[in-house]
């Protein structure tokens, strides 16, 4: 039986003896100013127990680990309906790419990758002012967490506008195909903030419960999505989750997850665990590097990888 308080203790030393860290993202000015010493770890099991240890109580911008709230929510507005805007293929591309638009009329890959996120956020908009679109998403994540101190960074969600330019581009090419259907600065606003939300690891593992209890939230009886839904979100999670470093997060860590560029990166093990880490440092990738390697510890230690033989864990 493995000791997972003092394996997360042990993992947090560990990541804290580092010297390689991986670069900050510079192109966000807010983020470029993170200290990238700091390491959080936060994994809450089926049971409700928490285990934390690091900076994991540290708030920070969450980037595209939102994607995986606002797909919930959007699945939610419009079902399978959704799958007609955007696919459900790893890209193979940086996150940021653009040139697979063109190729397949406007049909981002899927919904992880930023042109796939932009059709996202548009789905969600339908009938709101963006103010009321992003405060609906926000609603949801601080449901999902059981914690209503999570916010908006305003500063990043600022400075994401008035650095995006190639979220733009791929907005207003998205609009050329008619696959963006609301003015992209209005879609392109709703998208900045989602990626603003700011949280610690313990809150955003505990967002993360309703993919480790198949759709349930926490230990209420309250159902989130269905079985099915939390499954197929999990999916794409592992195979697209980490861009185009998704083979190799499944190598090594063989997890749903789904990373950010603020550092932060969020893990399923189906049925037994909600993880959380965040380190600032990014590998060439724009994700996690300590991160990554934390989960890799973690899953070898527990045997938590969904290719484990049955009963290993």
């Amino acid at each position: 039986m493995t000791d997972l308080a003092r394996l997360v203790s042990d993992i947090a030393a560990e990541m804290a003896a580092c010297s390689e860290r991986g670069t900050v993202a510079s192109y966000i000015p807010p983020l470029a100013r993170i200290d990238p010493r700091q390491f959080g770890l936060c994994v809450v099991l089926a049971d409700g127990t928490v285990h934390q240890a690091g900076d994991s109580e540290q708030p920070f911008s969450i980037q595209s680990v939102s994607k995986v709230f606002a797909l919930t929510q959007a699945l939610g507005k419009i079902g399978d309906a959704l799958w007609r805007r955007v696919g459900r293929e790893p890209s193979g591309t940086p996150f940021n790419s653009i040139v697979q638009l063109e190729r397949e009329q406007g049909i981002p890959r899927n919904p992880f990758i930023n042109a796939g996120a932009l059709v996202v956020a548009d789905v969600n908009l339908a009938g709101h002012a963006p103010k009321l679109a992003i405060g609906e998403l926000l609603r949801f994540v601080r449901y999902l967490a059981d914690d209503e101190t999570i916010v908006i960074d305003e500063a990043v969600a600022r400075a994401e506008q008035e650095t995006g330019f190639r979220n733009i581009a791929l907005a207003n090419y998205m609009r050329a195909f008619g696959n963006i259907r609301h003015a992209p600065e209005l879609t392109l606003g709703v998208y900045f903030h989602q990626c603003a939300i700011a949280m610690s690891c313990r809150q955003l593992a505990m967002a993360g419960r309703f993919l480790m209890q198949g759709g349930s939230h926490g230990r209420q009886a309250a159902r989130v999505v269905s079985p099915q839904r939390a499954r197929r979100i999990n999916a794409l999670m592992l195979t697209c989750g980490h861009y185009d470093a998704s083979g190799d997060f499944a190598f090594r860590v063989g997890l749903p997850g789904k990373s950010g560029v603020g550092g932060g990166i969020l893990a399923i093990a189906p049925g037994k665990a909600s993880i959380a880490v965040w380190s600032p440092g990014l590998n060439a990738n724009g994700n996690s590097m300590l991160g990554t390697l934390a989960l890799e510890r973690l899953a070898e230690a527990t045997g938590w990888s969904v290719f484990a033989p049955s009963g290993q864990a």
